[in-house]
C-alpha cells in the first residue's frame, strides 16, 4: 500500500501553523537568558559539526518524552518559562518537532529556516559538543 502523505507534505503542513525565525531573528535571540535553543540532531551529528554555544541537546527522538512532566524521562529545563527556539541539519526534523510540542502545549516555541548549516554558513557562532557528565 502506497503512503498517502509524503515527508514533504507533513513539513509544508508543519510550516504552515508553527513559527519559524530567519537566522537574522534567531541570531538576535542568540545569549538571551530567556531563549533556549534546542538542538534536536543525533549525538554523531553534534560531535562531526559541532552545536549552537549553550545549546541543549534534546536528540528528536526522545523530544516528547523530554517535554512531558509525566513522563519517566522528563527534562526540568522544558518546564522553565522559556522560550524554546529548535534547530536540526536543515530545518526538515525541527519543523516535524516544533510542531509536535505546539501540538504539547509547549510555548512559546519555534525553529531556525535552514536549521544549523544556515547557522555555520553565516558565520554564526558554533561550539564543540560538550563533554558528557556523570
Amino acid at each position: 500500500m502506497p503512503i498517502t502523505k509524503g515527508y514533504q507534505q507533513l513539513i509544508d503542513e508543519a510550516r504552515a501553523r508553527i513559527t519559524t525565525l530567519s537566522l537574522d531573528e534567531a541570531k538576535a535571540r542568540f545569549g538571551d537568558p530567556g531563549v533556549v535553543f534546542v538542538d534536536i540532531r543525533d549525538v554523531r551529528e553534534l560531535e562531526r559539526d559541532g552545536m549552537i554555544p549553550g545549546a541543549v541537546h534534546a536528540p528528536r527522538g526522545m523530544l516528547e518524552f523530554w517535554v512531558d512532566p509525566d513522563s519517566p524521562y522528563y527534562k526540568p529545563v522544558f518546564g522553565e518559562d522559556k522560550t524554546f527556539v529548535l534547530y536540526c541539519a536543515s530545518a526538515w526534523r525541527s519543523s516535524l518537532a516544533t510542531a509536535a510540542l505546539q501540538d504539547m502545549g509547549l510555548a512559546p516555541v519555534a525553529h531556525i529556516e535552514g536549521g544549523f548549516k544556515g547557522w555555520k554558513a553565516a558565520g554564526l557562532p558554533v561550539a564543540d559538543k560538550p563533554a558528557h557528565k556523570g
